[in-house]
């Protein structure tokens, strides 16, 4: 099985929404400034959806089982690639938003946590869609081969 470009997409979208909710709701409080984690926030839904679909992508390239179910362990796998990926992003974004290496760490430390578990859960639910998912075309069935031409009888 493969995903479509357009499943990567609404998976990156509807994945930006979750993490950027999260992302707002951390940022406010650790800098208990509402400016400031919006500013973090929205920069991060520019950044995250473009590394996000990338992601995907990637992923795609490794396959999936016969089946087409997502195994536990990859999808573990791939929040935490995601995560890796996601944090250093958002330190990044938290460190140019606040100029404290000390509170972008914090932000992106602590969401290390929670987007883990919902990317996670996130993964899981989009196991049981099976829309924008593909299946590669089957294979065509051998020719036989051609019976050679008859030699012509010789007297």
């Amino acid at each position: 099985m493969s995903d479509t470009h357009k499943r990567s997409i609404a998976k990156a979208i509807s994945w930006r929404a979750t993490g950027t909710l999260d992302t707002f709701v951390l940022s406010w409080l650790i800098t208990g400034h509402a400016a400031t984690a919006g500013g973090i926030a929205l920069t991060e839904v520019f950044t995250k959806i473009a590394l996000y679909y990338l992601h995907e992508r990637a992923w795609a390239r490794f396959g999936r089982p016969p089946a087409g179910r997502e195994a536990h362990a990859r999808s573990l796998a791939k929040a935490i690639s995601w995560r890796a990926t996601g944090s250093m992003d958002t330190f990044l974004i938290s460190l140019v938003f606040t100029g404290q290496l000390s509170t972008a760490g914090g932000i992106a430390a602590t969401e290390v946590v929670t987007k883990i578990a919902l990317y996670y859960l996130h993964e899981r639910a989009w196991a049981l869609v099976s829309w924008g998912r593909q299946r590669p075309p089957e294979p065509k069935p051998a020719q036989p081969l051609a019976s050679p031409e008859p030699l012509p009888a010789s007297n």
